[in-house]
């Protein structure tokens, strides 16, 4: 295989292992507390982060070494907060609604790395960003009679994850990618066991299986994903996390019995189609962004 045909195999497979954690995060986020749940899988992920520290170039000390420690602590606390919120968002909302209004993603990085990066938005990105938003008001739907206030819970998990992918471009420009690992790994994990330990549950055996697979799902797609990047560009891997909310929603409907009305349906397009549209037009532009994991992902 050539390293173009290798790449995209891993990033694939990156984005199907990642779907089945969601659907695994959400049964047991039913079961637990999300916090709890965010807790286990980050000491995993935290331990994920050491190992490749270790064996990078630089080694470990060249990880830590952050020129911008503050940002990279921040960051790394900013995304562990977001998982347990998405975690929230998939027992509480569902996975197929929770990943449509994930995939705004890029169109709320748009917007805010114009205030906090300093970049220009052409007029073809906020038209895409507009319709993107429509398509998230579909989703959405707050006209309907039964309007569930419970969907704000994953459009405050996106507005988080934007806000840490804007963190990592500007970490990016001071630090290297072995440093972002490290810090949003080992800094989520210190933050999260400040809380976790008082949501601490007795799990089954059983599903202290799952949460096994859990972690292990975590590690590989990570893996994985670092392949892909290291083959690839950013910008023809990141736009592979679509499949992820196609997979995800089928995962949704199958196992759980969720239902995908006409609106989510027809919002999910209209928002994928603007955001590949986005990523695409800041391809061009000559702004490819550092790699960052799909929402939910750690």
């Amino acid at each position: 295989m050539t390293p173009r045909s290798t790449g995209l195999l891993c990033a694939l497979t990156a984005v199907t292992i990642f779907s089945v954690q969601d659907g695994i995060s959400k049964h047991l986020g039913t079961a637990y507390p999300p916090i709890f749940v965010t807790m286990i899988r980050y000491w995993a992920f935290a331990g994920f982060a050491l190992i490749l520290a270790s064996r990078s170039t630089a080694g470990l000390k060249g990880a830590v070494a952050a020129n911008r420690l503050r940002l990279q602590i921040a960051r790394g606390v900013l995304l562990a907060v977001q998982i347990a919120i998405s975690i929230t968002a998939f027992s509480q909302v569902g996975l197929a609604a929770s990943h449509s209004i994930f995939a705004a993603t890029p169109l709320v990085v748009a917007c805010l790395s114009v205030p906090l990066l300093g970049e220009k938005v052409g007029w073809r990105r906020w038209t895409a960003i507009g319709i993107g938003f429509v398509g998230i008001l579909l989703i959405v739907n707050p006209l309907h009679a039964t309007f569930d206030y419970k969907i704000v819970i994953p459009v405050v998990a996106t507005l988080m994850f934007a806000l840490y992918s804007v963190m990592t471009r500007l970490a990016s420009r001071t630090d290297t990618p072995d440093t972002a690992f490290f810090y949003t790994g080992v800094a989520g994990a210190a933050a999260i066991t400040f809380i976790g330990p008082f949501y601490w549950a007795n799990i089954t055996f059983g599903d202290w299986f799952w949460m096994l697979v859990l972690c292990v799902t975590g590690m590989t797609g990570h893996y994985l994903l670092i392949r892909a990047f290291g083959l690839l560009d950013a910008v023809v891997v990141q736009p592979m996390s679509y499949i992820q909310t196609v997979l995800v929603c089928l995962i949704g409907v199958f196992i759980f019995g969720e239902v995908m009305t006409a609106n989510v349906i027809a919002g999910c397009a209209i928002v994928i189609a603007a955001g590949i549209f986005t990523i695409w037009r800041e391809a061009r532009l000559g702004r490819t962004p550092p790699p960052i994991d799909p929402p939910g992902t750690p």
